[in-house]
């Protein structure tokens, strides 16, 4: 038996947890995160059968059934015409209220040392990466610094990790549609955009901080194998090469679907779902025991260094 949240509001900001067991210890968070213009749970739902498969017990949950499963939501949209206002947040400040957000619904569950495993879509990708090197860099805040010390893995679907050049076709279109939107009814924003365009100075800065933090997590890079119907063209969104690079100790697999529907499973038997579900049902079983030791050692050290900060003051007193 589960508990399930029904009937999700239009828009979804912060985390939202849309799955528990009913009974029994939770042994991992599974979390969510949505790309460009996405939505916390819409990103993962089929439009022909309206199902999560975050969510729905006919699929992750009956698989992995003593997770539980987050979404977070944050403004990502791009322009006002689609009725959000545009975000005027960068990269790094979502990351910032990404770490901040998930680390107090944890603490308020009594959870912080339980194991993490990050499902990213698109920019969704960009934005964990960076979150983590952030609270990699916090080691004397432990509630920020527990967010990279219990990450074990994460699974990208369709992430720009090396830029996407329809970023720069995108960020054309906008200008094309202010001139053909009256002035004041459409407002653009194009900071997460830029972020994304192909060898981009923010994606290079990141990649350039997370490689080295690589080898604590397992990794698993999807790409789309069906191109995108733009209407003005149809293309890879995401072309392979950025989206699944190859890398020592990661895995990688192609999805026979375009970008927004590489995350949207109509069938439990849809091989993208079972290749995923597998992936992430093999991780939840490994996670505890690896993260438990991680945390142990982790307050072995965050224990030394405070010891030998107060060593350090009276010998200046």
């Amino acid at each position: 038996m589960v508990n399930q949240v029904k009937d999700l509001p239009p828009s979804i900001y912060g985390i939202r947890e849309i799955y528990r067991p009913n009974d029994g210890p939770i042994e991992a968070d599974i979390v969510a995160i949505h790309g460009l213009n996405g939505h916390a749970t819409q990103t993962w739902t089929s439009k022909a059968q309206d199902i999560c498969w975050l969510s729905n017990e006919a699929y992750l949950p009956r698989y992995v059934p003593r997770a539980r499963v987050l979404v977070w939501g944050y403004n990502a949209s791009v322009a006002s015409w689609k009725g959000n206002s545009p975000s005027s947040d960068r990269v790094l400040q979502h990351a910032q209220t990404l770490t901040s957000q998930l680390e107090a619904d944890r603490d308020l569950e009594d959870a912080t040392e339980r194991p993490i495993i990050f499902l990213c879509h698109s920019l969704g990708g960009i934005i964990v990466k960076r979150a983590l090197i952030y609270a990699r860099s916090r080691p004397k805040l432990s509630n920020i610094y527990s967010i990279f010390t219990c990450t074990f893995a994460i699974l990208f679907f369709g992430t720009p990790h090396h830029g996407s050049s329809k970023a720069n076709l995108l960020g054309s279109l906008q200008k094309v549609a202010s001139f053909a939107i009256p002035k004041g009814a459409m407002d653009l924003e194009s900071g997460l955009v830029n972020a994304l365009e192909r060898e981009s100075e923010v994606l290079q800065n990141i990649t350039d901080q997370f490689v080295p933090l690589m080898p604590n997590f397992r990794i698993f890079f999807f790409w789309e194998q069906e191109k995108t119907d733009m209407k003005y063209k149809v293309d890879y969104i995401v072309e392979e090469t950025s989206a699944a690079p190859i890398l020592d100790n990661t895995e990688r697999c192609g999805i026979n679907a375009d970008h927004s529907k590489m995350c949207k499973f109509e069938s439990p038997s849809d091989q993208g779902f079972r290749t995923a579900v597998a992936a992430i049902r093999r991780y939840a079983r490994e996670a505890p025991c690896v993260i438990q030791k991680r945390c142990q050692r982790a307050s072995e050290v965050q224990r030394s260094d405070r010891m030998a900060e107060a060593a350090e003051l009276v010998g200046t007193v």
